[in-house]
């Protein structure tokens, strides 16, 4: 097989040709080099190939795990349709995305950045925290005829919270149903939650009897409530300082 390399910006595509068999090894070795020398985005462009036989399927899998192992990404594109078989047979269509040709492949490595982005800030947006001080209701989720404990929201954001006054009653892991109301329409949120934080009242005395707990199988609909109660209250308390 033969191996050529271009670039265009930062993603390196290698023009391949001939047969993908046994006597490839070099294929493994050119998508190492790129790796070692700062190329973790690799496009491979099979429209001169001629052949592939099942170790040729081996070489190509190794070399896809080399580049994912080093938080790389490898697609395909311009598969010969008399290859189509050997990569649905094998399974690698399904692992490894394919493109009809270099344009669209092209584009879909800019649109991975743009949806990485997306989702680095929605994490971040779930992960603010609010100081608050709302009454709560909560109890074992387990424990049907369990009474309902009040304790104190501290924080709340959009993935947990800091409940005072009540963490002696709990340990570690337990699963609970926590009921609030948020301001200003007191409109009633329930919510599973499990237990991940203890402070120690010996080193953490302001923080005793708390708890850290975390939300647990929560809705989509749910958490864009809390995640836009708490954008919009932080917003309100920055503009007023």
């Amino acid at each position: 097989m033969e191996i050529k390399a271009r670039q265009k910006g930062k993603i390196v595509i290698l023009d391949l040709s001939g047969n993908i068999d046994v006597n490839s090894a070099n294929f493994v070795e050119i998508v190492g080099q790129c790796l070692r020398d700062g190329y973790s985005d690799i496009l491979c462009n099979f429209e001169s190939v001629d052949f592939i036989d099942y170790m040729g399927v081996s070489v190509i899998v190794i070399a896809y795990k080399e580049v994912t192992n080093s938080s790389g990404r490898m697609k395909f594109c311009s598969i010969p349709a008399h290859l189509r078989g050997a990569f649905s047979i094998s399974g690698l269509d399904r692992v490894i995305d394919i493109y009809s040709e270099e344009d669209s492949a092209m584009k879909s490595f800019r649109d991975d950045k743009i949806i990485e982005k997306i989702k680095r800030m929605q994490l971040r947006r779930r992960f603010k925290r609010l100081p608050i001080d709302i009454k709560i209701e909560l109890k074992p989720k387990y424990e049907q005829s369990a009474v309902c404990v009040t304790g104190e929201l501290v924080n709340l954001s959009g993935v947990g919270a800091f409940i005072f006054g009540c963490g002696q009653l709990f340990k570690l892991g337990d699963e609970l149903i926590i009921k609030l109301k948020l301001p200003p329409k007191g409109e009633e949120i329930e919510i599973e939650s499990r237990v991940v934080w203890l402070p120690d009242k010996q080193v953490q005395p302001h923080a005793y009897p708390g708890m850290g707990i975390e939300f647990h199988n929560i809705s989509p609909s749910i958490q864009q409530k809390l995640v836009e109660f708490v954008e919009k209250n932080l917003s309100l308390a920055s503009s007023d300082n």
